[in-house]
């Protein structure tokens, strides 16, 4: 059987066998092809499965490097590694070529921690009016989910996920703090909420029950009453909603990379730069790991940096690599 043969046979075994979508199974064939375009143009002839060896797969990556960025290049090695699969359960191959080439390592990006005065004009975008009194039920929602967000620390899932009980202004020595009851891992965790989170909080609780569509007054099918934020029928609001409505702030204020999530690294970040050490922080964000929370000092540092640079006049030296202050100053003396 050709390679195509083959190639066919794994498309079919995908769709039957497995019950992939169409649109995977385009993407292990489109990955396979490419192998296959590319053995032939090195080679000089049509690949043979037998023949595929673990040298072929790796000459395979080097030349996809010029052009693919490590998760694409991870993708068309599982494509490999699942179609050899496939070929050695039914004794068409004797081993697994791509089985032992490691899959390159992909760059973790860094979370994106926005600048406190974008945090408050982001928080203050939902202001619809002059005063906070003229906002719209949904905009005062929408500007005590940021704040909530941002000063708690927690997940756009756990915040979706909080009822009116979570909140609780007096268990603590009169300092509010928000119950999470199921974080990551279904694991439950304390964290304070700020003045401002409680005062947005309260602002949107007064007008929290005008939060539902005349047109949805007799339907309850979808209403939760124990929903802290609400969607306009009266039901729990969900995590796309969330980001829709945020998508809308963003657009306004022009506000780059502001999302849900960037608003819990930027609480980190911010409480770092503030000098709380690594292990509370870890507890405020539900990490199972330090390690999970070691990343925040990177971009702390890179905010540091960024502020030394922009503000400190030795921060960048001149041309000849002499500091401007260092000019005029030739007598010799330290």
């Amino acid at each position: 059987m050709s390679w195509n043969e083959h190639q066919d046979a794994f498309a079919t075994h995908l769709k039957i066998e497995r019950g992939y979508s169409p649109r995977t199974i385009s993407a292990y064939s489109r990955d396979l092809g490419e192998f296959a375009k590319l053995y032939e143009k090195r080679e000089g002839k049509p690949p043979r499965v037998a023949r595929i060896d673990t040298f072929d797969v790796r000459a395979h990556l080097a030349e996809l490097y010029e052009k693919n960025q490590a998760s694409s290049i991870a993708r068309k090695l599982s494509s490999l590694r699942t179609f050899f699969r496939f070929l050695l359960a039914r004794d068409l191959v004797e081993s697994n070529p791509a089985a032992q080439v490691r899959s390159p390592k992909r760059k973790k990006a860094l979370p994106r921690a926005l600048d406190y005065d974008d945090v408050e004009r982001l928080i203050d975008s939902p202001k619809l009016g002059e005063k906070d009194e003229d906002a719209t039920p949904l905009g005062l929602r929408d500007r005590a989910i940021f704040e909530v967000l941002y000063g708690a620390g927690i997940r756009i899932s756990e915040c979706c996920g909080l009822d009116l009980d979570d909140i609780d202004r007096t268990r603590y020595s009169g300092q509010a703090v928000v119950r999470i009851r199921h974080g990551k891992g279904n694991k439950e965790r304390i964290v304070p909420l700020g003045s401002k989170a409680v005062k947005a909080l309260d602002i949107y609780l007064k007008v929290r029950p005008q939060l539902r569509d005349k047109r949805a007054a007799n339907d309850t099918s979808e209403q939760d009453p124990r929903a802290l934020f609400l969607n306009y029928k009266g039901g729990r609001l969900r995590a796309r909603s969330i980001q829709r409505h945020m998508g809308k702030y963003v657009l306004k204020t022009g506000i780059p990379d502001a999302t849900p999530h960037a608003l819990r690294h930027s609480f980190a970040t911010h409480l770092l730069d503030g000098g709380v050490d690594l292990r509370s922080i870890q507890e405020l964000l539900g990490h199972a790991s330090l390690a999970s929370t070691q990343v925040y000092t990177k971009v702390s540092l890179d905010h540091i940096m960024g502020v030394y640079d922009s503000a400190h006049p030795h921060a960048h030296a001149t041309p000849s690599g002499r500091s401007p202050a260092s000019y005029g100053n030739n007598d010799g003396d330290d």
